[in-house]
């Protein structure tokens, strides 16, 4: 995750700043579900037509509901007063402020171009509530569970082949003018014709049909012959914005502008000054303060967030008190630099909360469309030249686990041999499977000396893999191939990482170097960066991907063939057909348990398919404050919130004024 996402969402810290994709972090509102709705063709909108008429006249029963989740669990009731978790009855007003590294250029996080500012979709508000940032469930104590927010309610068959959202007539634009269905179906097509095309494709397949039944009333249509998973929560959380204001402008979603249309939602910016800082402020007159689902949130006044031209500024502003909140992705300062007098003084809280997220599978990723690392032998021996034993013990103060799964320490982690039914599965799959899956326990990380950066024996498995792949050692000590060619890897960084990312890449290299390997570290700038991470122009990269935690369409997004040339959320451009067809039986399940076995078994093929070498991750979150903030106790498990629903504390914050801590 960038430095800037990880500090704003409260993701589980991963021990790096380089995790989410620039394009796919920004996109919070639609990246996690993949969807949408479009007129699409005219066979298609026929075809969802009649399977709506079906659906009538066969008197299927209609569900009429205050949130939605696939099997129908809603935990919280329709007169719900307030989330569980949030203090109904926290204070409105202050400033919370937060230092980033690095730069923005622009305001529009929906295009490939430029690099778009922080929290710059926080205006922007959709049918179904999200967490602020994007980070993290809403409800935070919930998983797999959505409830209305520009939508009061919502009905649909229990086929599934349609949904009909009826909206808040009260709702409004923050320049007073109402947010109608008109809007809704607008944004969706907008997304399509201008957003991402690995996105539009995947829509256009599933949603051939959005209609504007009447201002406040908007109906979805479905394809038939496909899963309903994830339909109806994809639609459900497409951004809303303003039809007028880009009719009247002439702006486009794939331009890069700082001029931003008005949103909906509960903070609108106040400024934007490239390349120093963004503030967002919040909007006295927005519409939906008394629904249950914003009790208790969106508690600041305003949220300021100062760019810096590195991580070591913009840690030294939050010492200061330039800056009043941090959350730390670095185990190194963690560990040793949280001792400076404003933290021994008390001013300045220093925390390690629960995180009750599964970790993202992060860390060192292949690209496979480059030549050297078609071979897995060739990626199992580049994979052997790090020592994470070494790195956690020298380098992150013992502090950082090890993924060693895509849902790591879930119930949905492939463990052993597969057996009962799902051995049946994998070997009901049409997709020729490789014979190991099904014979041998799945993947996991090896282990190493914590006490030496070379280990000799892991060392010897990977030359002997190299010498298998058709990369023996030549005169001179460097490996080639039959050609006489070298065995060249380039391993892309950024110049705003943090000095440990960059420890940790100098000594796994040096641990390459040693095979024989000509391995070279490319440290950019971060618009080359940013330029050369979208055009998949690396043979290594740090990023990583989200833990699976049930099935959806996304999956096909991120580990999907049909998109993998181009897709942002795919940095391996992993395609396989035996990972397609598990992604698609798992839509078609028909319980929870059968779900989680496809899962599983997607899990343990990924794990196969080797495309991310796992570099750890801190199992809490660690924040560290100025003493001016509350938060609920306990917090919940599946968002940190401190943008959501932490608040500010007037006494504690004019005590601090007081003794000339912060100004």
């Amino acid at each position: 995750m960038t430095a800037s996402t990880n500090a704003l969402t409260g993701a589980r810290s991963m021990g790096r700043t380089w995790v989410a994709r620039g394009l796919g972090a920004a996109m919070l509102g639609i990246g996690v579900f993949l969807a949408g709705g479009h007129a699409g063709s005219m066979a298609q909108a026929q075809s969802a037509d009649a399977a709506a008429e079906t659906s009538e006249a066969s008197e299927v029963e209609i569900i009429k509901t205050h949130g939605y989740s696939y099997f129908g669990n809603l935990s919280y009731p329709a007169d719900y007063p307030h989330f569980n978790y949030v203090n109904p009855d926290a204070p409105k007003g202050g400033e919370i402020s937060l230092a980033l590294s690095g730069t923005f250029d622009s305001m529009n996080p929906y295009t490939r171009l430029g690099r778009a500012g922080a929290l710059s979709t926080v205006m922007y508000e959709s049918l179904l509530g999200q967490v602020l940032a994007g980070s993290g469930a809403l409800p935070a104590d919930q998983e797999d569970e959505m409830y209305g927010l520009l939508a009061e309610s919502l009905e649909y068959p229990v086929t599934k082949d349609w949904v009909i959202f009826h909206m808040r007539p009260e709702a409004r634009f923050s320049d007073g003018t109402p947010v109608t269905a008109h809007d809704v179906a607008f944004s969706h097509n907008l997304l399509l014709d201008q957003g991402l095309k690995s996105y539009a494709e995947a829509v256009r397949k599933r949603i051939p049909k959005v209609e504007v039944l009447d201002d406040h009333t908007i109906k979805f249509y479905f394809a038939e012959g496909i899963s309903r998973r994830s339909l109806i929560d994809q639609v459900g959380t497409v951004p809303v914005w303003s039809k007028a204001w880009y009719e009247e402008t002439g702006a486009r979603l794939d331009e890069s502008r700082m001029e931003i249309s008005p949103g909906s939602g509960p903070y609108m910016l106040e400024e934007a000054d490239p390349p120093r800082r963004i503030t967002y402020k919040r909007n006295p007159d927005y519409w939906g303060w008394d629904l249950p689902i914003n009790k208790g949130r969106h508690n600041f006044d305003r949220i300021r967030l100062d760019y810096f031209g590195n991580s070591d500024s913009a840690f030294a502003a939050f010492r200061a008190g330039e800056v009043t909140f941090r959350t730390e992705s670095d185990a190194k300062q963690w560990a040793s630099f949280y001792d400076f007098p404003a933290i021994q003084k008390g001013w300045v809280k220093r925390e390690e909360l629960a995180n009750g997220q599964p970790p993202a599978m992060t860390g060192i990723v292949f690209n496979l469309g480059s030549d050297v690392f078609k071979d897995r032998r060739v990626r199992e021996a580049v994979a052997l030249g790090f020592n994470f034993e070494w790195t956690n013990k020298s380098l992150n103060f013992g502090l950082y686990e090890q993924q060693r799964s895509f849902a790591t320490g879930t119930h949905l982690e492939a463990q052993g041999v597969p057996e009962g039914e799902e051995k049946a599965f994998l070997e009901g799959l049409a997709a020729e499977l490789p014979e190991t899956v099904l014979t041998e326990a799945p993947w996991e990380p090896h282990v190493s000396d914590p006490d030496r950066l070379v280990t000799r024996k892991t060392l010897r498995q990977a030359m002997k893999l190299l010498d298998e792949a058709g990369w023996p050692v030549g005169a001179d000590g460097k490996r080639q191939n039959a050609k006489g060619e070298p065995l060249r890897i380039d391993f892309l960084a950024s110049a705003n990482a943090d000095a440990s990312d960059r420890a940790l890449a100098e000594n796994y290299i040096s641990n390459l170097e040693k095979m024989g390997i000509d391995a070279r570290l490319e440290i950019v700038d971060a618009a080359q960066y940013t330029k050369r991470e979208r055009d998949r122009d690396y043979d290594l990269v740090f990023d990583g991907y989200p833990a699976l935690t049930g099935t959806g369409t996304g999956l096909a997004q991120r580990f999907g063939s049909e998109a993998a040339e181009y897709s942002l959320f795919n940095p391996a451009g992993l395609a396989s057909p035996v990972v397609d067809e598990i992604i698609e039986k798992s839509l078609l399940t028909e319980s929870q348990e059968e779900e989680d076995m496809t899962v599983r078994a997607l899990d343990r093929v990924l794990r196969h398919e080797f495309f991310v070498l796992p570099t750890g991750y801190a199992p809490d979150y660690w924040v560290a404050y100025w003493d001016m903030y509350g938060h609920p106790e306990p917090q919940p498990p599946y968002a940190l919130g401190a943008l959501d629903f932490w608040w500010y504390d007037a006494e504690k914050a004019a005590a601090l004024r007081s003794a000339g801590a912060v100004r």
